[in-house]
């Protein structure tokens, strides 16, 4: 399990639906913002190609990954284009054990406690409470009381710049931003000026 981040921000930034020929300027905008973590979801449009171009550029600076991560061969396809961060929506052991047995990172989306002691078994290095807004600050701290200190815990859905504070003060440990630093059609200097007003707001947070 890895809670350092390795150097970069808790936070992730999700890029659904971003097009290969945009991506490297998009993310980055991203990282010169202050994010250091990004995701591609598979559901994107030739997501393996973007992974690859984002790893290639990117690699040895951010850590790159895939999210709407389903299934063992999916693992294996985005950790032969360069990723090396698995992000999904559900609780998948096959899916978490495939991933630490390529050296990857395990990001499992659960919603319940029995979900998320299923993922730490499995391996997991970070849990991803998804969708988060249907359990509010208040419901992600409850079930964060139960769970292993160490283990950290993402918010992915509902966090917004006014609403960062609430979450840290439940608890949660980073977060999984989509629409807030990046929606389809969104440019390069949109991208910069959203993210940089998320960072800001973490940091901000974080130090109070």
């Amino acid at each position: 399990m890895s809670t350092d981040y390795e150097g970069h921000r808790p936070l992730v930034a999700i890029l659904r639906g971003v097009q290969p020929h945009e991506v490297v300027d998009i993310a980055t905008a991203l990282i010169d913002a202050g994010f250091g973590i990004i995701e591609v979801p598979l559901n994107s449009p030739e997501p393996l190609n973007s992974i690859g171009k984002l790893a290639d550029t990117f690699g040895s600076k951010a850590i790159i990954g895939a999210g709407t991560v389903l299934t063992s061969n999916e693992v294996d396809q985005v950790m032969n284009a360069g990723g090396r961060l698995i992000v999904s929506p559900n609780m998948n052991e096959t899916v978490i054990h495939r991933t630490k047995e390529r050296d990857g990172l395990s990001y499992p989306g659960v919603f319940t406690p029995t979900e998320a002691f299923s993922a730490i078994d499995a391996g997991a290095d970070a849990l991803k409470f998804f969708p988060a807004s249907l359990h509010g600050p208040e419901g992600v701290k409850a079930i964060k009381a139960v769970l292993p200190p160490s283990m950290p815990v993402f918010a992915v859905g509902g966090v917004s710049v006014p609403t960062i504070g609430d979450w840290l003060k439940a608890g949660t440990n980073g977060f999984g931003i989509g629409s807030n630093v990046y929606k389809i059609g969104w440019n390069a200097e949109k991208v910069a000026s959203e993210a940089a007003a998320f960072v800001q707001a973490y940091d901000a947070a974080a130090a109070g």
